[in-house]
């Protein structure tokens, strides 16, 4: 039951009780109203002093009584006069709109809601994402030359961290104000408006125009999350619409292509297309290990870490930098917990065995059959990874090989980037040498078989 109806069913409880003219003198539509009906109080206004207290001195019970009838619970009755409801009402409207005020100033602080860590310097180039880093290096050193920026890739590969590079690279160069926000949030904060009061809301609405209109670099990442909102969509199209035609950069992030965002409307759509889309992939094995070693770099323990380890990270955590940053920060922990800060394959893979359970087994990973094929021939990891040819080294290796693709699900390529960064070429004919000559030699079926019983 809305407030009106509540008013009226009242109303007509009270019409009952008294007199038709008792009724329209004191309850008439114009001099008495309902205010507000909150936590079992009911205002009511009047507009004349007299009213107030012929009400409060003579129908308290009988307006009680009323609402009672019609919310079936006992109802405070609140008489203020008119003039003193619009001042409330003002005040009200001061607070809202000063805490909003506040709300803004706090998220535009802070470098403009940046993570100052993620900087063009802290971030690893590769092939994955080199040309989306030279977009935005272009983008922070000259402002407008690419707008929008639309960067695009799958959740983890670092489309977050270029938008935050270069809202800090432009803080710290140029007197430009940034202000970096998630559309999710966005969103929030524009529907979060009209759920303060049924009332007038431009004043509010101003003020959240203000916020990201008056800016000369808006990034908003996770765009895709406006397929969701249409309201927020709409906001978004004229604020994107003033932004451009001001001059002003205009930086986006998406989890998937312009053309692939369904539930975006299409006069948006052919506006995230008038700039420049670069896409970030997932970084390839090289990136990977780079960005392990730059991790490294900062920790106390990263000399202590031996190659194998940063090889088996780099491979079983190969599409999210996120997860694979966790990795290396549970590897270390792990070790400093169960093995005085000592860190080898075996930690490694102990340490992470809950995260990879859906992957291959322990027993089956490339690393653990190299290391099973190295102890049977007496050579080191190093050798089987490196560039001997000798066929003491190399025969082994090809057996290494062979292990890998018959007891892994791991692609030809994959198995290549465990051996040195091989390529696929070179581990085919590596596993078919070994299974040609399987058929005929007696003597390396043993030593398959020896090698498996020991993988089991």
């Amino acid at each position: 039951m809305n407030n009106n109806e509540l008013w009226q069913k009242f109303l007509n409880n009270i019409k009952d009780e008294i007199t038709d003219i008792s009724f329209n003198i004191w309850f008439n539509e114009d001099d008495t109203k309902l205010y507000s009906f909150k936590d079992d109080v009911a205002t009511i206004t009047v507009n004349q002093d007299f009213i107030k207290k012929h009400l409060e001195d003579n129908y308290m019970d009988i307006m009680a009584e009323a609402m009672y009838k019609v919310t079936n619970s006992n109802i405070t009755i609140n008489i203020i006069l008119e003039k003193d409801a619009i001042l409330l009402e003002e005040e009200k409207k001061k607070e809202l709109k000063n805490s909003i005020k506040e709300d803004y100033v706090s998220q535009s602080s802070d470098h403009a809601n940046l993570n100052p860590n993620y900087t063009f310097e802290s971030f690893i180039v590769g092939n994955s994402n080199k040309f989306a880093y030279k977009a935005a290096r272009v983008v922070a050193e000259s402002p407008g030359t690419y707008n929008p920026l639309f960067l695009y890739g799958e959740s983890g590969v670092g489309k977050t961290h270029l938008m935050h590079a270069i809202g800090n690279y432009l803080i710290q160069n140029t007197d430009k104000k940034v202000l970096y926000i998630a559309s999710d949030k966005f969103v929030d904060e524009y529907t979060r408006i009209f759920r303060y009061s049924e009332k007038n809301n431009y004043d509010k609405i101003d003020t959240f125009k203000d916020k990201y209109r008056n800016v000369d670099v808006l990034i908003i990442d996770d765009i895709q999350f406006l397929s969701t909102a249409p309201k927020g969509q709409e906001e978004f199209f004229h604020t994107f619409n003033e932004l451009h035609n001001a001059n002003k950069q205009i930086i986006i992030a998406s989890d998937r292509a312009v053309d692939d965002l369904n539930s975006i409307e299409n006069r948006l759509l052919t506006r995230l297309n008038w700039g420049l889309t670069a896409n970030i992939t997932t970084p390839d094995y090289d990136l990977r290990v780079s960005i392990i070693k730059n991790k490294l770099a900062f920790k106390e323990a990263a000399e202590d870490i031996p190659s194998d380890v940063i090889e088996y990270i780099a491979n079983n955590f190969d599409s999210d930098i996120r997860k694979l940053e966790g990795a290396i920060t549970r590897v270390l922990a792990y070790s400093s917990m169960f093995n005085k800060g000592n860190i080898t394959l075996d930690i490694a893979v102990d340490a992470l065995k809950d995260q990879l359970k859906d992957r291959s087994f322990y027993k089956n990973d490339v690393q653990r059959i190299q290391r099973v094929v190295c102890d049977y021939y007496k050579i080191s990891i190093e050798q089987m990874k490196g560039k001997n040819r000798n066929n003491e080294v190399n025969f082994p290796r090809q057996i290494a090989i062979y292990l890998c693709r018959e007891l892994t699900t791991e692609s030809f390529p994959k198995i290549g980037s465990y051996f040195g960064g091989r390529n696929h070429s070179t581990i085919i004919s590596a596993y078919q040498r070994i299974e040609k000559e399987l058929n005929t030699n007696e003597k390396l079926k043993g030593v398959i078989r020896d090698l498996k019983k020991n993988l089991t």
